[in-house]
């Protein structure tokens, strides 16, 4: 077995990773997309009164890509911490692998960082259910 192969199978695995997040997510991210943002603009759209300031119309629409805007960062903040666990499971499988060739034959310690990967891209997806369900939850998502 050689790197390349490995190589080519961790990417791979990533991949996976990627696909999980986008499918779990989806529910949360059209939330965010289409009904938060069409909220939004219906409430801009009440703002603009001709009897209002320019100054209280650009409150008025600030206030109203309140709910928008963080949810968005909510969701980007999740993604970063998640992103952040996998990275920091991976560098560890990383650190293994370069002990691991000092010590025993390459493809032993290349079928070690393999398992490690695999390991710890199946405990990242199984994250994400848990994370997709908070978030739907903080947004009362009900699906």
């Amino acid at each position: 077995m050689d790197e390349q192969m490995v190589s080519e199978r961790v990417r791979q695995k990533l991949q996976d990773v990627n696909i999980a997040a986008q499918n779990y997510l989806s529910p949360v991210q059209d939330h965010v997309n289409f009904t938060l943002q069409q909220a939004y603009f219906k409430c801009a759209y009440e703002c603009f009164d001709r009897r209002r300031s320019q100054q209280e119309i650009g409150n008025c629409v600030e206030n109203c890509s309140v709910p928008v805007v963080s949810a968005q960062q909510r969701v980007e903040n999740e993604m970063a911490k998640f992103q952040e666990r996998l990275s920091r499971a991976l560098m560890v499988c990383q650190d293994k692998f370069d002990a691991a060739k000092l010590q025993q034959a390459k493809t032993s310690a290349l079928n070690d960082l393999e398992s490690c990967v695999q390991q710890t891209t199946e405990d990242g997806i199984k994250m994400l259910p848990l994370l997709a369900e908070r978030l739907k939850s903080s947004f009362s998502i009900n699906n």
